[in-house]
C-alpha cells in the first residue's frame, strides 16, 4: 500500500491513498446506513418470494450481500421494513408483520455477520465484535392504522424508526408525493410524534411534506432523522429537504441521511424528465405519436447520468446549511432500479468518503457523517424516552378524539 504523500494535503492524494485513509477511519468508527430495502426485495423476488433461505446473502445478488457489505465496511444498518401505502384493501398490519418477520429471519440466519440491535449500545457492541448492528425502520405511518397501540406493538417487535408517511397522505399527515390535505400534521399526528418520543422510536421525515416536517420539528422533543433524502436546493423535487428545514436541524439535533436515488441526486435528470414529459404532452391520446416523438428526441438527448460527485455536492450543501453534525448516509439500495455511477452497491461507501477527503472534509467530519451523528441521535432519543416514560404513561388518545372526525 502506497503511503500518503508527505508535505501535501491528503485531499491532493491519489484515490488509492484516500481510500486507504478512509478504511483506516472506518476500522475505528462505524459506518451506518439509514435505509436499505433488502426485505422488500426478498418479498418481491421473482424466483422464490418471501424465501430468505433461497435469497442467499453469501452469493452475489441484487445490490446487497455479505461480501459487498464487508467491502463497504458497513458497521450498522437500518433495514427498511417498508410496505406500500396503496395496499389498503390488503391489510396494512398483515403485510407489515410479514416484513418485520422477513427482516428478523434474515438477521437470525447470519449470526456471524448480522447482530440484532435495538439501542446505540447494541450497535457499538456489534461493531466491536466485527458484526453489523442491524436495526429495523418502518417506512410509512399508514402501517399503524391510526392506532397508537399498534405503534407500540411495532416498537416491541423491534422497529426503531418510523417514516411518518410514504407516498400517500394519511388521515393525520401530509406526504410529499401526494396532495396536501392537513397542512402538515393533525392533532393526532402530533400525538403520534409525542408517543414515538416516549417510546424512543426515531421520527423519520423522509417522504413527508414540508408542512409535516415543520410540524414534527415543532413537536418532537427528540432529534429527528431523514433516513434517505437530499437537498432540495440542488435537486428540486418534493422528496428532498428545503433549506428552511435544514436550517432547523442544529436546534433539533437531528440528521439528514443523503440517499443515492439518481432522480433525487441530479437536477439534470429531473430536467430531462420534464423535457420528455413536455414532448409527450404535445400528442394527447396518441400513444404511437408520443412514442415516435420521444424516440426521435432521445436519440440526441440520452438520459443523463448521476455521478458520485453529485452525491458529494448534496453532502457539502447540507453541511454548509445545517452543519457537519447533521449529515449522514441512507443509500436506499435494493429499493432503486437505477444507480449513481460509482455508488452501484453496498461496497461503494468508502468511495464516497474518499471523494469527500478530496473536498477537504476532516477526519472528524467523516466520522460524524459515516455513523457518529446517527449514533448520537439514537442515544439522545433513548435519553428523552427514559425521561418521558417517567413523566407520562402510554397515550390512549384516538384520532376520533383529537381530530373530531370519523375515519374508517
Amino acid at each position: 500500500m502506497a503511503p500518503t504523500p508527505t508535505g501535501q494535503p491528503l485531499r491532493n492524494a491519489s484515490l488509492e491513498q484516500r481510500l486507504a485513509h478512509v478504511r483506516r477511519l472506518l476500522r475505528s468508527s462505524p459506518l451506518i446506513d439509514g435505509h436499505n430495502d433488502l426485505p422488500w426485495a426478498m418479498r418481491e423476488d421473482k424466483q422464490k418470494p418471501l424465501d430468505v433461505v433461497d435469497y442467499n446473502l453469501r452469493q452475489t445478488r441484487g445490490m446487497t450481500d455479505i461480501a459487498r457489505l464487508r467491502k463497504g465496511m458497513v458497521g450498522g444498518q437500518f433495514w427498511s421494513v417498508y410496505i406500500p401505502g396503496e395496499i389498503r384493501d390488503s391489510g396494512y398490519a398483515r403485510v407489515q408483520l410479514e416484513q418485520l418477520d422477513i427482516a428478523r429471519r434474515v438477521i437470525e440466519r447470519y449470526p456471524d455477520v448480522l447482530s440484532p440491535a435495538y439501542t446505540a449500545a447494541d450497535v457499538r457492541k456489534a461493531y466491536t465484535q466485527g458484526k453489523i448492528g442491524s436495526l429495523l425502520g418502518m417506512e410509512g405511518g399508514h402501517a399503524i392504522e391510526n392506532s397508537l397501540g399498534a405503534l407500540r406493538s411495532y416498537y416491541t417487535l423491534g422497529a426503531r424508526y418510523m417514516t411518518l408517511t410514504h407516498n400517500v397522505t394519511l388521515d393525520w399527515a401530509d406526504a410529499a408525493a401526494d396532495k396536501p390535505v392537513h397542512g402538515g400534521l393533525t392533532e393526532f399526528g402530533k400525538e403520534v410524534v409525542r408517543e414515538m418520543n416516549r417510546l424512543g422510536m426515531l421520527v423519520d421525515l423522509s417522504h413527508v411534506s414540508p408542512g409535516t416536517m415543520s410540524d414534527a420539528l415543532d413537536v418532537s422533543e427528540a432529534p429527528v432523522i431523514f433516513s434517505h433524502s437530499n437537498a432540495r436546493a440542488l435537486t428540486n423535487v418534493p422528496r428532498n429537504v428545503p433549506d428552511s428545514i435544514l436550517a432547523r436541524m442544529p436546534k433539533n439535533g437531528g440528521v439528514v441521511m443523503v440517499t443515492f436515488v439518481p432522480g433525487f441526486v441530479s437536477q439534470r435528470i429531473v430536467d430531462w424528465g420534464m423535457q420528455r414529459d413536455s414532448i409527450i404532452k404535445q400528442y394527447p391520446g396518441d400513444t404511437d405519436a408520443q412514442f415516435k416523438a420521444f424516440a426521435a428526441w432521445r436519440q440526441t438527448n440520452p438520459v443523463p447520468a448521476a455521478v458520485i460527485g453529485d452525491v458529494a455536492d448534496h453532502l457539502d450543501h447540507i453541511k454548509k446549511v445545517a452543519g457537519s453534525a447533521h449529515v449522514g448516509i441512507g443509500g436506499d439500495f435494493d429499493g432503486i432500479t437505477e444507480t449513481v455511477q460509482g455508488l452501484e452497491d453496498v461496497s461503494k461507501y468508502p468511495d464516497l468518503l474518499a471523494e469527500l477527503v478530496k473536498r477537504g472534509w476532516t477526519d472528524a467530519e467523516l466520522r460524524a457523517l459515516a455513523g457518529e451523528n446517527v449514533m448520537r441521535v439514537l442515544s439522545r432519543a433513548e435519553t428523552v424516552s427514559a425521561r418521558l416514560r417517567k413523566e407520562r404513561p402510554a397515550s390512549t388518545k384516538t384520532i376520533q378524539q383529537l381530530d373530531r372526525k370519523i375515519v374508517p
